[in-house]
């Protein structure tokens, strides 16, 4: 809105770019992934994801551009709209920790036959390494606060390889677990593993995602505090979950 001879005057704010995006989801989700599990066909699922990816990243990286650009301009509704989000995002991983109790619960025996032993040692490591990554991110909320972006930007990039290893991690565990014939329809226990740890493992990832796109305008000097609040508040909310995904996957 904006101010004029006594009076307020409305505007429309509008961006093509979440219509790039979704058509990006588009191409990359339903009709990539139909193609190949419904359908069998690698070669245009390759294809879909060839077109949709490129999309997916035009159109966040666009319609970030224009929220940095914009942000002197109006407050928005991020920072009400972010909580809102999260709300619902513990919905869904709250229904499947209900399923995997469900499961437990009403099992003789846990876990069932052919579960290999899932050792401790990497999810103790993952957890030491998601934790470190929020006190980086929040060190380099600190130093943008403070003036420094040089320092922010430093912290930025240290709490991404935190995150990249985190992801590697789980890769890794994933492709050991597999080699010994462990995938997801093995038995419950593999469905409940890959489905719950798989879900988070994709909300680090779109973290990650946040995160470059905070730093790419930072790179050239630009920032929306609105958005670095926003990508801090919802890596926390990640961390949070994992404690919940290490307690109740890896421990009991």
């Amino acid at each position: 809105m904006a101010e004029g001879h006594g009076h307020v005057e409305h505007h429309w704010e509008y961006s093509y770019y979440p219509l790039i995006a979704v058509a990006g989801i588009f191409f990359a989700l339903p009709l990539g992934f139909a193609s190949y599990f419904e359908y069998g066909n690698s070669m245009l699922a390759t294809i879909f994801l060839g077109i949709g990816v490129p999309l997916i990243v035009i159109g966040v990286a666009g319609w970030t551009a224009e929220g940095v650009a914009n942000a002197h301009r109006e407050p928005g509704y991020a920072m009400t709209g972010l909580p809102i989000f999260i709300v619902s995002e513990t919905m869904i991983f709250l229904s499947l920790f209900a399923s995997y109790w469900m499961l437990r619960l009403t099992t003789e025996v846990w876990p069932p036959a052919g579960t290999p032993e899932i050792g401790l040692t990497i999810p103790l490591i993952m957890t030491v390494i998601l934790v470190s990554s929020s006190f980086t991110y929040h060190a380099g909320e600190l130093k943008l606060e403070a003036g420094d972006m040089g320092g922010f930007k430093t912290w930025l990039l240290i709490t991404m390889v935190l995150g990249a290893a985190f992801v590697g991690c789980t890769v890794y565990e994933y492709s050991h677990l597999i080699h010994e014939g462990f995938v997801f329809g093995t038995n419950a226990k593999s469905t409940a593993f890959y489905s719950i740890t798989g879900f988070h493992a994709s909300h680090v990832t779109a973290g990650l995602g946040i995160f470059i796109a905070v730093l790419i305008p930072a790179l050239a000097g630009k920032v929306s505090h609105t958005l670095v609040k926003g990508a801090g508040l919802y890596w926390h909310f990640v961390d949070v979950i994992w404690f919940f995904v290490v307690s109740q996957i890896y421990f009991w």
